[in-house]
C-alpha cells in the first residue's frame, strides 16, 4: 500500500469463445493489444475529446480480410477524430482520405526521412507495391484499383460491399 491506495487493475481477455479469461498482458501480442485499443476507442469515440488518434501498425499479423475490417473501424473513428494510421497493409491504407509515403535515404552517412503526399495515380502505384511488391506489375495495379473502388463504394454506401451487410454507418465527416 502507498499514498495512492492499494488498488491493482488487470485487464482480462477471453480471445476465443469457450476459453477462460486470462491476463491480457500475458496472452496478447502487440498487434492484438493495438486492435483491442482500436475496439475500445471505437466504443468510446463519442465521449472521447482527443482530437487526433495515432495508430502505429494496428494491423500487425493481420491478413487482407481482417485488414479490411480494421480499415472500416479506423475510418469509423473519423466521424469525431482525425486518425493517423501507420500501416504496411494495403487493405488498411485504402481507407485513407489522404495517403502519405514515408521514405528514408542515406547520403554522406546521414539518414534523411521524407514524407510525400501521394496523388491518386501515385497512390494506386503505392497500394500495388504494398499488395504485390516491387517491381509493380499490371495485375498488382489492377488489384489496387479494384481495392480502392471497393473501399470507395463502401464509403458511399455506408456498408461493406465485399462482406456481409452491416448496419448503415454515419458518413458525416469532421473537416479542418
Amino acid at each position: 500500500m502507498d499514498a495512492t491506495g492499494i488498488d491493482r487493475v488487470e485487464t482480462m481477455l477471453s480471445p476465443n469463445p469457450g476459453e477462460p479469461l486470462k491476463p491480457m498482458a500475458r496472452i496478447a501480442s502487440g498487434g492484438e493489444t493495438a486492435r483491442i485499443l482500436l475496439a475500445v476507442r471505437s466504443v468510446l469515440s463519442a465521449a472521447d475529446q482527443t482530437p487526433t488518434l495515432v495508430f502505429d501498425e494496428v494491423d500487425v499479423g493481420v491478413g487482407g480480410r481482417s485488414g479490411h475490417v480494421v480499415g472500416e473501424k479506423l475510418y469509423g473513428l473519423t466521424d469525431s477524430h482525425q486518425v493517423l494510421a501507420i500501416t504496411h497493409l494495403a487493405q488498411v491504407a485504402a481507407f485513407a482520405d489522404a495517403h502519405y509515403r514515408i521514405s528514408k535515404t542515406v547520403e554522406d552517412d546521414r539518414t534523411s526521412t521524407r514524407v510525400d503526399e501521394l496523388q491518386p495515380e501515385e497512390r494506386r502505384t503505392e497500394l500495388a507495391a504494398m499488395l504485390g511488391g516491387l517491381p509493380v506489375g499490371e495485375k498488382s495495379l489492377q488489384s489496387a484499383g479494384e481495392l480502392v473502388g471497393r473501399v470507395h463504394a463502401w464509403k458511399q454506401n455506408g456498408a461493406d460491399t465485399t462482406a456481409q451487410k452491416t448496419a448503415p454507418r454515419r458518413l458525416a465527416r469532421r473537416t479542418g
